[in-house]
């Protein structure tokens, strides 16, 4: 039988983050349980915190569960995450300057160039580009899952446009909201300065040619994509405008947004959509969501792009594997954090091993993500292992496959009271002139008993995450 570590207990006494909790628990009756939770999911539908699920009937917006019961850390348990992670995002972005530039890395011959340069991620068109301060990738969402007090996952890296910290920003606000005591309680690191950060970072990348305090706008492809909630709510904070494809156009050397009093240049674009729909002119060219010539601008240094064209090829989830190399090669240091063992399906040896073993390992799409094109092994019936196996073999490079990692619990409020359930972790690291990232990220939490799937479109739902201060 598998065992889990719970973070709050260890062998029956309370792991000391948790210690002030235990009385709050302990001492809440269940009617009260009750009446917080309906007083939660209201504040969540009356801001209009809701998520889109794609290829169902009707009307596809959810309400995010929401649990409110806090995932806790030690500020000594966050220094060494947030370390971490700012390692890995400059290991990526100094990744990604190398093989759109002269690819040094697979020069050296440690990385092959075919999982880079035939990636379906990696764009040509931005072949010779370097972006300004060599940053391509400038929000940085890494998922973390915990084994043990000590051991820390990276199970993959998402370098385009992660979503979800609405959620981290959210679920802070409605914990304050419901139980003000416990944050007067317990010395809480604030994670509202996000979306300050995030528009100085934006800032900071501004092209040579911006003139005074740059423009920054949120691209989004409209109100029908599943974390519109989330541009919105961003630019919002952020105090910057919400645009769509249309309300932008290309006039010579710059890109300048329609407004009531005329065209005003526009500096840096935090877009929101894929590369494939950013210009129809270089890549889709029947996208209706992007501005024609936008590519031509950017090469010549009229906008910034963020995050740039290109970046997800950094976070394919076989390019994943090499990442500790990355850390190696670009900084010169050992990773911090260490990347979940896995096995190529393109490699015959590899192959092998994760057919033989298909029943125990969990098995996931090189492109896939929210929790769809995966399987899990243990938790899969015969026939599911069956038909994944058909799968594997008729695309052995379309897969990776990683062992089943027992990850850890966190106690949640569920119908008969207060349950373990799994959790991973998703911090957001900003890189601009700087890399940094405020003290906490969204903890998501598969509500299902014994279910490893945390993702919100498969049932999962949304913590507030805690880091002490010291």
């Amino acid at each position: 039988m598998t065992v889990y570590f719970n973070e709050m207990y260890n062998d029956g006494q309370v792991r000391v983050p948790y210690r002030q909790l235990e009385e709050w628990m302990n001492n809440m009756p269940a009617e009260l349980r009750q009446m917080k939770q309906a007083q939660a999911e209201d504040l969540f539908r009356r801001i209009g915190i809701t998520f889109a699920v794609y290829g169902e009937g009707g009307d596809p917006d959810r309400l995010i569960p929401f649990d409110m019961f806090p995932r806790v850390f030690t500020s000594a348990e966050w220094a060494r995450l947030e370390r971490g992670v700012k390692q890995r995002a400059r290991a990526l972005n100094a990744f990604l300057v190398d093989v759109y530039g002269r690819g040094e890395i697979i020069r050296a011959g440690r990385i092959p160039a075919k999982l880079v340069y035939q990636n379906a991620a990696f764009e040509k068109a931005v072949v010779g580009i370097k972006p300004s301060k060599g940053v391509y990738s400038h929000i940085v969402g890494v998922d973390l899952v915990r084994t043990g007090p000590d051991e820390f996952f990276v199970l993959e890296d998402n370098c385009r446009t992660p979503s979800g910290v609405s959620y981290m920003l959210e679920n802070r606000e409605i914990m304050m909201r419901m139980f003000p005591a416990l944050f007067r309680e317990n010395r809480i690191q604030p994670v509202d300065s996000y979306p300050d950060l995030l528009r100085r970072t934006l800032a900071s990348v501004a092209p040579e040619k911006c003139q005074g305090e740059p423009t920054v706008v949120i691209l989004t492809p409209g109100h029908f994509n599943s974390a519109y909630y989330e541009h919105s709510f961003l630019a919002d904070l952020m105090g910057v405008e919400l645009v769509e494809g249309p309300d932008l156009f290309v006039q010579g050397e710059f890109v300048y947004m329609r407004t009531t009093e005329g065209p005003k240049r526009v500096d840096v674009i935090y877009r929101r959509i894929d590369d494939a729909f950013i210009d129809p002119l270089c890549f889709r060219p029947d996208s209706m969501l992007g501005i024609p010539g936008l590519m031509d601008v950017y090469r010549s240094g009229g906008v910034s792009i963020c995050s740039a064209p290109g970046a997800g090829v950094a976070d394919d989830k076989a390019v994943y594997t090499f990442v500790p190399e990355m850390v190696r090669f670009y900084l010169g240091e050992e990773p911090i954090l260490n990347n979940v063992p896995t096995w190529q399906c393109a490699k015959s040896d590899d192959l092998k091993y994760v057919l033989d073993h298909l029943a125990e390992l969990v098995v996931k799409e090189v492109h896939g993500s929210g929790g769809y094109g995966m399987l899990v092994g243990p938790k899969s019936t015969a026939a599911q292992v069956a038909a994944f196996r058909e799968r594997i073999i008729a695309d052995p490079g379309n897969y990776i496959a990683q062992p089943t990692l027992a990850l850890s619990t966190t106690p949640t409020f569920v119908e008969e009271g207060i349950a373990p359930r799994h959790v991973d972790l998703r911090p957001y690291c900003l890189v601009g002139e700087r890399v940094e990232l405020v003290p906490g990220g969204l903890t998501r939490v598969a509500l299902t008993e014994g279910s490893l799937v945390v993702n919100s479109s498969q049932g999962g739902g949304v913590k507030d995450t805690w880091v002490l201060a010291e």
